[in-house]
Parts: structure tokens; C-alpha cells; sequence
């Protein structure tokens, strides 16, 4: 008797053009169920259009939700990040600068130090650490890109020479890969080939150098 109750129940929530799972949340049957009881029983199809762009709408404002939540999350984080490390000493400068060239600088001992890297922001930070911190004169900073076969030379020139705010007469010719960027199937981030900055001095070189081994030797433990 009480199942015949709830079949009766569901069919009469059916016919109100209740969902399977607003009938389950009243009756607590299964899925199964609902649906042999209730297969002579359809939703119209514009009660179907309700349910589904209702579901939809709920999927939507919940990843809204999410995403809102996240972007607050990380703004705090941001924010508390800022307070921390902002400003930056001298000291604190030469020394991330020397932690970034560990990571992405030329090692070859040529006279010269250098960095590469897609991203602007790196070569920037490159860029104010040997001006503001070893000194160098932002007229001996030399810029040459690596791209892309199809890349446009003058064009990507351009750009990073407005990014990096350094006049093109400071270039130097590409090298140009034989690949080409439309190729490429990741192709996120800045997207406008390898930049490569340097400065020709061999005793500034030394210096980079030798305090590098400083670092080495330390987190060696020697």
C-alpha cells in the first residue's frame, strides 16, 4: 500500500510537470523507479526546455560563483603577497636578481651576461636589475629575438622593442627557426618568439659569475 501511495504521489507530481529529481526529493525513490512508474507520464516539450535551460542557468550561476569566490580567494592572497615583499631593497633586488640569472641566465663565461625568455615580464625584471643594480647603461643593453619562420621580423621587432621600451637601433638581426608558430598547438603566453638581452662586459661577467658560485657553494653547503 504505501508504495502504491507513492507511485500514486509521483504521478500526480508528474502531471504538476515535476522533474524526476524534484519527484525524488519528496518521495526518495530511485531513478528506476520514477522511471517505470512514470513512463506513460511525459513532460511536455516546452516543460522539457524549462528543466533543462533551469539546469543549465544552475550550472552557470554556480560556476560564476565559483569562479567569483576563487578570484576574491586569490585577490586576498595578492594582496597580502604585496604588503610582504613590497618594497624592495637594493639588497633585496641584487639578490632575486642573482636567484632569476641562477635560473634563466647564460653560463658560458663569454664576457657577456644574458637572459632569454618568452615571457616580457622576466626579461624586464632582467633588464632593471643590470640597470639599477650593476649599473649598466641601458644604451649597452643589445636585444635579439628568436622566432618563428612565418613571424613577421620587423613587426615582432616592434613589439618588444616597445615592451622593453629599448630602441630598435639596440637589435640585432633574428634567428629564425625552421618551425612555424601557426603550427604550434600550445601557444599560450605572450606569443611573440624568444627574446634574448646582453651586455658585453667581461670583468661585470666576472662579478655575475663569481657571486653566483657564492650561491652554489652555500646551498652546497661548502
Amino acid at each position: 500500500m504505501a508504495k502504491r501511495a507513492e507511485q500514486q504521489m509521483a504521478i500526480e507530481l508528474r502531471k504538476l510537470g515535476k522533474s524526476y529529481r524534484e519527484i525524488r526529493s519528496v518521495l526518495g525513490v530511485s531513478k528506476s523507479t520514477l522511471s517505470y512508474w512514470l513512463r506513460p507520464f511525459p513532460l511536455s516539450m516546452e516543460r522539457l526546455r524549462e528543466v533543462r535551460d533551469w539546469n543549465r542557468k544552475r550550472i552557470e550561476n554556480y560556476i560564476a560563483t565559483r569562479r567569483k569566490k576563487k578570484e576574491e580567494l586569490l585577490h586576498q592572497i595578492y594582496s597580502e603577497q604585496e604588503k610582504v615583499i613590497l618594497p624592495l631593497s637594493d639588497r633585496e633586488l641584487f639578490l632575486g636578481g642573482l636567484f632569476l640569472y641562477w635560473g634563466e641566465g647564460a653560463k658560458s663565461m663569454r664576457g657577456e651576461i644574458s637572459i632569454s625568455n618568452t615571457n616580457p615580464g622576466i626579461i624586464k625584471a632582467f633588464i632593471q636589475w643590470a640597470q639599477q643594480i650593476l649599473k649598466v647603461d641601458r644604451g649597452r643593453i643589445i636585444v635579439k629575438l628568436q622566432l618563428y619562420s612565418d613571424m613577421n621580423p620587423q613587426k615582432e621587432m616592434g613589439i618588444w622593442a616597445k615592451e622593453l621600451d629599448i630602441p630598435l637601433s639596440q637589435f640585432r638581426s633574428p634567428y629564425f627557426k625552421t618551425s612555424k608558430f601557426n603550427s604550434l598547438t600550445y601557444r599560450r603566453g605572450f606569443g611573440h618568439g624568444t627574446c634574448n638581452v646582453f651586455v658585453r662586459d667581461a670583468t661585470l661577467a666576472k662579478k655575475v659569475f663569481m657571486a653566483l658560485k657564492v650561491f652554489e657553494n652555500y646551498f652546497n653547503g661548502l
